[in-house]
């Protein structure tokens, strides 16, 4: 048995805060704003991951009004979703992501990214793809006011 998930998610950049994607810091000048690090990639992959299992969102499961999550490593909720995740008796087939950034251009750090999630997800690297956008300098994420990141994700049955 296979399922299918979705996830999606953007926070605001601001000065004064660190950049961080798929678990690695990135130096710009930017950083997100977030209740956690601000991951948008680790937490698009969550949301996929548990949409995928039908268990709600990551806002169900690490709210924004917990205090224990406060500037939390997103890559900590990561391992907390993958052990959902094999509890219910899945493994991931393969995840397929992208984030969508004006600035900084991200080619350099996207392998780090990959072997970051696939070590928490105990998958093959192959399993795991991230890629980077802009958007042309159109909207909020053109304007750099802020960044996102999609997931598609396969589960296989144990």
């Amino acid at each position: 048995m296979i399922r299918i998930g979705n996830g999606y998610d953007v926070h605001k950049l601001v000065e004064g805060r660190k950049l961080v994607l798929g678990g690695v810091e990135i130096p710009h000048i930017k950083g997100v704003l977030g209740h956690s690090d601000g991951d948008v990639l680790i937490h698009a992959v969550m949301d996929a991951i548990l949409g995928a299992l039908a268990l709600g969102d990551i806002g169900k499961h690490f709210p924004d009004t917990d205090m224990k999550y406060e500037g939390i490593d997103s890559k900590i909720l990561l391992k907390k979703v993958y052990e959902l995740m094999r509890e219910k008796g899945y493994k991931i087939g393969n995840l397929d992501s992208i984030i969508v950034a004006q600035k900084p251009k991200l080619k350099d750090y996207i392998e780090e990214m990959r072997k970051k999630m696939a070590k928490i997800l105990h998958t093959d690297i192959e399993n795991v793809s991230v890629k980077a956008t802009t958007e042309e300098k159109l909207g909020f994420t053109g304007n750099e006011e802020g960044i996102k990141s999609y997931c598609v994700v396969l589960l296989n049955k144990i």
